[in-house]
């Protein structure tokens, strides 16, 4: 049973939204998210709270502490979108004058773009640059010296303003895919065969393991095959910064995700998760 006072416990809840947030933007996602702020809780819940002087301290160091773990151990069992950590699903039907459309695809962008940083950069960047965390605390929770954790954020800011949010070329690859899903519906095989790269890659996420198709004409096919059963409602996403598609079986749960890699105007690798306890754990946009 949790000994946590009344009073510690409001405190907590005051500062359960920023934890999350920090948690959300070291892990990329939310269901990950959720669980570190459930362990800080239960840690809290271990400790003399009486003796912590500085509790929101105490818990974002905690939160970035557990979510260090967790990127330590992604980096040490090498994940991919199929089997790692849910990926980052927005919206891209909205125009891109909609500034709410704006700030989503920036946040994404971001996201993506920690994603290809080292734990540690990623720790220091976001504690210090998103939520203002001393470099000395960020040094404490990495084990290193203070000067050693400003060298990290120097190195991971200089990695994110590198980094360039596809414009144009966005649009460009979701006519490709959009094509890829009209001939599809339409049984165009040889409308498929022209927007898929003569070596396309096609890796199925399934309860029982991946499951590859390699060639146009093999992809082209399956896709006529899928699509010829018969689809519920579907809507265009960026997922982790690539063009993809979301759809629903008629009652509304998730039927499958899709993300699309194109390259010089063809498709040159599809994922696809069809595992309802994956699609379960990733925050997509409502149904259609």
């Amino acid at each position: 049973m949790s000994h946590i006072s009344p009073a510690v416990a409001e405190t907590f809840e005051a500062q359960r939204d920023r934890l999350h947030a920090v948690a959300y933007r070291m892990l990329g996602s939310h269901a990950d998210a959720e669980d570190v702020v459930q362990e800080a809780w239960l840690r809290l819940s271990r400790q003399d709270a009486a003796a912590i002087h500085n509790l929101a301290g105490w818990l974002t160091t905690v939160v970035g502490r557990i979510s260090l773990d967790v990127l330590r151990s992604r980096q040490s069992h090498p994940e991919t979108f199929l089997d790692g950590p849910a990926p980052v699903v927005v919206d891209d039907s909205a125009v891109p004058e909609d500034d709410v459309a704006l700030s989503d695809s920036v946040g994404l962008a971001l996201l993506v773009v920690l994603a290809s940083l080292t734990p540690g950069e990623r720790l220091a960047f976001v504690l210090h640059d998103l939520f203002a965390v001393p470099f000395d605390e960020i040094g404490h929770i990495l084990g290193k010296s203070t000067a050693a954790a400003k060298m990290l954020a120097s190195r991971a800011r200089r990695k994110v303003q590198s980094s360039e949010r596809p414009a144009a070329t966005g649009r460009e690859q979701r006519v490709v895919v959009d094509a890829f899903l009209a001939a599809a519906r339409d049984g165009d095989f040889e409308g498929l065969l022209r927007v898929l790269d003569p070596d396309v890659k096609l890796t199925v996420g399934t309860p029982g393991g991946p499951v590859v198709v390699l060639g146009a004409t093999a992809v082209a096919n399956g896709a006529r095959l899928r699509l010829a059963a018969g689809v519920g409602p579907s809507r265009a996403v960026l997922v982790n910064g690539l063009p993809g598609v979301v759809a629903w079986h008629e009652d509304g749960t998730p039927l499958s995700l899709l993300a699309f890699t194109v390259t010089d105007g063809r498709i040159t690798a599809i994922s696809v998760i069809t595992d309802p306890e994956k699609l379960a754990r990733v925050d997509l946009p409502k149904s259609a």
